[in-house]
């Protein structure tokens, strides 16, 4: 069965319905889309009953560092290879073995542990190809932005970022493992780097500079780390009356299959509105609509964002290819 991906310019959004406009004709205004709320005493403890997660409580997270290029595993074996993403779009990823690296046979996903980093998702592909999509249609541009990957695994979207001109780019993941044994030798593998700062050759005659990190650690903790965080969580007009610039922080905020787990998503949520960049800022957010047997989606985190009012979303890309259930990616932005 062919692959298809179908990535939609412009929508008018309702409930679980698109009206698709086609990308010859004049583009009106996006809608949010309005999605189903948790009850006001719905808290995180609640999202189980709601949407029958069974999920045990996990073990306290490892303590939040910044991974060094430096500490790249010297002794796990990495191999790469190129990934065609169409439209004259090629990365290169590598592969390494999760039981060399953590003991484990096999496993996407063990909870409070592994959080699956090793592994490629189709979500991961699917945001960089939406990202491609949106700078192409004049949507996006990446150019001088700052840039967080949240749960970045293997970092394509945020090493595309690093390719689009990008001049800071931050990757996160829970497990420092990953980001040694995996993140940054793809991101080497990707890129040229000089003795300080990542420099990267876009073409034969042009040259950029990104400011390239690393971040292990939860989301509840990882912001004490970042350096692109808010004072505090944004709350609507906040600026207005302070006389005072907002805090900085992230322009684009990428994440690719995060949204599967019920109990993480409001520190999720919660990190996101202390690292976006206020007014102007954007998430990209990739998934799948539902994770069977663990609760999640991107509808679940979407509630939580609706329900809390500052910020809206529009779909811009849904992708039924056959290889897993239904998948989409959104942006998300304040209101």
């Amino acid at each position: 069965m062919p692959k298809q991906q179908r990535v939609f310019p412009t929508f008018t959004l309702g409930w679980e319905k698109a009206t698709i406009m086609a990308s010859n004709s004049e583009k009106p205004a996006q809608e949010s889309f309005p999605f189903f709320s948790l009850p006001n005493n719905q808290n995180q403890s609640g999202f189980g009953f709601l949407f029958g997660s069974n999920e045990k409580p996990l073990p306290p997270p490892p303590p939040s560092v910044e991974v060094l290029t430096s500490e790249m595993s010297p002794t796990v074996k990495y191999t790469v290879e190129s990934v065609n993403l169409g439209d004259g779009l090629t990365l290169l990823k590598g592969r390494v073995s999760t039981h060399e690296v953590f003991a484990l046979s096999n496993s996407d996903l063990v909870p409070g542990k592994y959080e699956g980093g090793l592994k490629l998702w189709e979500g991961s592909l699917d945001l960089v190809k939406a990202l491609h999509s949106e700078i192409q249609g004049g949507q996006l541009s990446l150019k001088g932005k700052h840039v967080l990957e949240l749960g970045c695994g293997h970092g394509l979207p945020g090493i595309f970022s690093c390719l689009e001109g990008a001049s800071v780019v931050h990757f996160q993941d829970f497990n420092a493992e990953v980001l040694r044994c995996l993140t940054i030798p793809n991101v080497n593998a990707n890129t040229l780097r000089g003795p300080q700062q990542l420099y990267l050759a876009t073409n034969e005659t042009e040259k950029t500079q990104a400011e390239v990190r690393f971040f292990a650690g939860d989301w509840s903790e990882i912001h004490k780390l970042l350096f692109h965080v808010c004072d505090k969580d944004y709350q609507k007009g906040s600026d207005s009356s302070s006389g005072q610039d907002p805090p900085a922080g992230y322009d684009v905020i990428l994440m690719a299959e995060t949204v599967y787990s019920i109990s993480s998503l409001q520190n999720l949520y919660g990190l996101i509105k202390k690292c976006l960049s206020w007014p102007h800022g954007v998430v990209y957010m990739a998934g799948k609509k539902h994770y069977f047997g663990v609760g999640g989606g991107t509808r679940q985190f979407l509630s939580v964002v609706e329900k809390d009012g500052l910020m809206e979303a529009s779909l811009i890309a849904e992708v039924a290819d056959g290889l897993s259930n239904l998948r989409e990616v959104w942006k998300i932005s304040f209101k």
